[in-house]
Order: C-alpha cells, then structure tokens, then sequence
C-alpha cells in the first residue's frame, strides 16, 4: 500500500470526527453558548450546507490546480475553519465556522479518491479508495467517541482544537507523502461541469442520495431506539455508536475487492441486504443482543455502498472524474439531511422510535430501483459499443458489471 494513502487516511479521519462529534457534544455547546439543543443542531445542517455547496464549488475552481496543491489548500481550509469554531466567541460564528470548515469537505474527498485510484495499479483502484474511506470510518470508532469524552471533560472547543492540529498534522503528512503527480489535460471549469450531465453519473449521485439516505434515516435516531426501545443506558450508547463505526469499517474493507471485482452486483448486494436489515432492526429492537448484531450490520452495508457509488461515478465521468467524485459526496450529505428528516416526519407523526427502520427500507429500495435501471442502460450501450455503433455516453459501457 502507497504511504500516499495513509496520508488521504489521515485528513479523512479529522474530516469524519469533525463532521459527526458534533452530535454528541449539542448539549455541552447549547450549555455554554446560552442556547436550546435543537437550535444548537443547526451547527450540523450547517456543516452538510457546507459540503453540499463546497463539494462542487470549490473541485470547479480548482479543477487546473495540481491535485497535491489542491489537496493542501483543502486540508488548509479545513484547518482554519475548525480553529474558528474553536475560538468563536457566539453561536453566529461557530455557526461560519462549521459551513467553512465543511466546504473542502467533498472537494477533499473528490480530489483524494482520484489521487488514491492513480497511485496503484489497474485493478486495485477501489482498493485504494476504499483505503482512504477507511479514514473516515475509523473516526466513528475512536475519532468521534473520544473527540465527545474530550468535549465533554474539558469542554466542547477543546475538541476542535485536537481536531486542528489533526488537520495539521494531516497537511504534514499530505506534504510528505503525497508525490506530485502530472497535471493530465482538463477542459477546466465548463468540462468538468458538463461530465455531470452524464446520465450515469446523475443516476449514481440519486442512488447515493436515496441509497445511503435509508442509513440516516436510522442511524439519525439510533441513540433514542437504543434508550427508549432496547432499554440501554444513556451512559452505553458511545459504545453502541462504536459497534456501529466498527460495521462501518468492516463494510469498507471488504468494498474495496468486492468493487474491484464486480462494482454494480456488490451495490445491489449492499442495497437489497440494507433494506432488509432495517426491517430486521424494527422488530429486533427490543431484544438487545439482537439489536446489537444488527446495527453492527446495518453499518457494514451501510458502508459497503459507498466505494461502488464512487468508483461508478468516477468510471462513468471518466474523462472529468473530479467534479463527479466530489459531488458525490454533496449526494452523501444530502442523504444524510434527508434521511434524518423523514425519519423526523415519521416519529413526529407518533408512530414511534423504529418507524424510521421503515422510512430507511424504502429509501434503500428506491436507491436499488435507480441502481438496476442505471445497470440495465449500461449493458444495453454496452451491446451498442460492441457493434461499433455510437452512443451519447460512451464511457457507461466501462461500468456495466
């Protein structure tokens, strides 16, 4: 394995703790800023507004920027966001500070994929960014549990000080380890943009926002099911949350051979099987050994769904990868606002903590619907290609597995 992608690993885990510790530390920030938690749950729509918005902004702008310069300027901004948020002195510029701080987010991980499939060889490309994601994954396990024990004991701006020098050390490490690759021609800003309307490529970006938004939908309100349905103690969900990293992790080894193998059948794997394990976990929730091995599960396939969805979209906008890369992960961050808003919809409705079981099954299937019919319209163009004839997205016949 390149040293290069421990480096991508390393910016990833301070981006996957800054992203989600925010959760946990809501009442120790209402606390202290003078302010209700439901209000102080802006500051985590506002890191996805960040995401959302950056992702392609910012890939758009730098698209003629050397990839490992452009790295740096990320993790920069990323930096300097989350040492705002440290020192802020009010909720309205803790508020700036979590939209600035998410704004590389998505270019970051836009960027850092295509680097991370062109370090290695043919073959092992979804290897090497599932490697990467593992940074991301592996900031739920240890990142965001011990980023809330440290906000907690020693208040909420001490963790993003640690997560400031993560950002550091991480610029140090993309410095270091990084090599500087050629700069391949580009098109610029208008090229990188046009690879959007791919049709494969828009249809990867709905089975991400569908697909991945039936894990929030749950995952949103798995600290109230655990307390309220299964009966754990307040003081027993950090480590639940660390069973559900620890899936995630699990799912994200294993995405990277399976995608390498067989991108499309591991993504109908992975939705089908979400699907079913959240109807599982409706009627589990009760009984907590079996809830337990269940959100263990949902959060491997949950996770098994992303290197698929990157690595299509990436093959699918092949001649302009960066843009679709990032925005991907604007489709993330809007499967995580959504889900967690219907799953609201639905609890509010009274129809209890584990509706939202319900709301994420269905999400997962309609990300399986997309995901079939995307399949269908590659191996159709696929036969298209083998008999020499043209087709309007010719690069869809790479991803027809």
């Amino acid at each position: 394995m390149p040293l290069a992608l421990l480096a991508l690993a390393v910016g990833a885990f301070g981006i996957g703790t800054t992203e989600f510790v925010m959760m946990g530390l809501l009442p120790n920030v209402a606390d202290d800023l003078g302010t209700s938690v439901p209000t102080a749950g802006y500051l985590v729509s506002a890191y996805a507004l960040g995401v959302v918005i950056g992702a392609p902004l910012l890939t758009a702008v730098g698209a003629r920027v050397p990839r490992k310069r452009m790295l740096l300027l990320l993790m920069g901004l990323f930096t300097v966001g989350n040492l705002a948020s440290a020192l802020a002195p009010g909720f309205g510029t803790l508020l700036a500070g979590r939209v600035l701080a998410g704004l590389p987010h998505g270019a970051f991980f836009g960027v850092g994929a295509v680097v991370a499939a062109r370090l290695v060889r043919e073959g092992r490309a979804a290897r090497a960014v599932a490697t990467m994601f593992l940074g991301l994954t592996v900031a739920n396990i240890v990142g965001v549990p011990g980023g809330t024990a440290l906000g907690q004991h020693l208040g909420w701006r001490a963790t993003f000080v640690v997560v400031t020098a993560i950002g550091l050390a991480a610029m140090l490490a993309l410095a270091a380890l990084v090599p500087k690759l050629p700069l391949e021609h580009q098109g610029g800003v208008r090229h990188e943009i046009r690879a959007l309307g791919n049709r494969q490529v828009v249809l990867g970006l709905l089975t991400a926002v569908f697909g991945f938004g039936g894990v929030f939908a749950v995952y949103s309100y798995l600290t109230k099911i655990m307390t309220e349905v299964t009966g754990f103690a307040d003081s027993s969900v950090t480590w639940v949350l660390a069973l559900f990293g620890i899936g995630m992790t699990l799912g994200t080894f294993a995405a990277g051979p399976l995608t390498d193998r067989a991108p499309r059948r591991t993504l109908y794997a992975a939705l089908g099987s979400l699907a079913v394990l959240l109807v599982l976990f409706h009627f589990a929730a009760p009984v907590p050994w079996a809830a337990l091995v269940l959100v263990g599960l949902i959060g491997a396939v949950g996770f098994l769904i992303t290197t698929p969805v990157q690595m299509l979209v990436m093959r699918a906008a092949s001649d302009a990868p960066t843009l679709a890369s990032a925005s991907n992960h604007s489709a993330f961050n809007m499967a995580n606002a959504g889900g967690a808003w219907l799953g609201g919809i639905v609890i509010a409705a009274g129809w209890g903590w584990t509706s939202p079981t319900f709301v994420g099954a269905v999400l997962a299937l309609a990300g399986l619907g997309i995901a079939l019919v995307a399949g269908s319209l590659a191996r159709r163009d696929s036969r298209v290609v083998a008999r020499g004839e043209a087709v309007p997205d010719a690069a869809e016949a790479l991803t027809h597995r």
